[in-house]
């Protein structure tokens, strides 16, 4: 499948001064979050930062620490208050914007995604108290994400079109499908960037055949499949997380932007 990635507005681009990217993680967080903070803001606060150092190397340890292994545990849900704070600040580039997003989307799916991928014998690792309060924190979080909605650059909107589905209200869903309009329009189906959008309408509308007869011609056409016998839902976000990494994935060549 080929990727068609929308030109970022200029301000959203990369970080123009090349500031290490722990340095920005570092810096955001410590004027988002005065008080209290979570214990992983230490891998920011309490670390001497290399201006040589590895920022892909950093970036996985760190969103690591918070969901530990894509397993949720008892310190994620207030540690998913970092990629939050990353996420609405204009500092962040997009390309990392976008994937604290995913952090929160992964946090959010994380029971029904592992569901979906053992079933029918439960899924090893889980820890249902956790990923409950992983769940309602992302919900927190979910309605500042979407009021950015309009000053977004559409890579981000991608993500959080992804987040709206999975953390609906009564306002959110039906805002979807005009704010996704443009995409449909601008990516036709068999792209990337076209399935995904025209999935999460699909979610959206909240219709459980539609949704259903979706997952398995999506599933059976390109992606990684799951039992049939599983949840309907839990198979939608299993398909829904792998094809939000596939965006991202082309969202973040060069060509793209950083």
């Amino acid at each position: 499948m080929e990727t068609h990635a929308e030109p970022e507005p200029t301000r959203h681009e990369a970080n123009p001064s090349d500031v290490p990217i722990r340095q920005l993680f570092r810096d955001v967080v410590a004027d988002r979050m005065p008080g209290r903070r979570p214990p992983q803001a230490a891998m920011l606060l309490d670390v001497e930062v290399d201006p040589a150092g590895d920022d892909r190397g950093f970036l996985g340890d760190f969103y690591n620490e918070i969901l530990h292994q894509d397993t949720c545990r008892p310190t994620t849900a207030d540690g998913l208050a970092l990629p939050a704070a990353l996420a609405v600040d204009d500092r962040i580039p997009a390309r990392h914007r976008f994937e604290a997003i995913n952090v929160l989307f992964k946090a959010a799916t994380a029971a029904e995604r592992h569901l979906a991928e053992s079933w029918p014998t439960t899924p090893r690792h889980t820890d249902p108290a956790s990923e409950a309060l992983a769940r309602s924190a992302v919900q927190t979080h979910t309605p500042d994400l979407l009021s950015r909605w309009a000053a977004e650059c559409p890579a981000v909107r991608l993500a959080l079109a992804g987040l709206a589905v999975v953390s609906p209200t009564d306002r959110t869903l039906p805002a979807l499908t005009p704010r996704l309009q443009a995409f449909t329009r601008q990516h036709r189906p068999g792209t990337d960037i076209g399935d995904y959008v025209r999935f999460v309408l699909v979610l959206a509308a909240q219709d459980a055949d539609r949704i259903l007869t979706a997952t398995e011609e999506l599933t059976d056409a390109y992606w990684t499949g799951t039992a049939r016998g599983a949840p309907p839902r839990a198979r939608a976000l299993h398909l829904l997380a792998q094809m939000l990494t596939k965006v991202g994935t082309g969202l973040a060549r060069p060509q793209a932007g950083r």
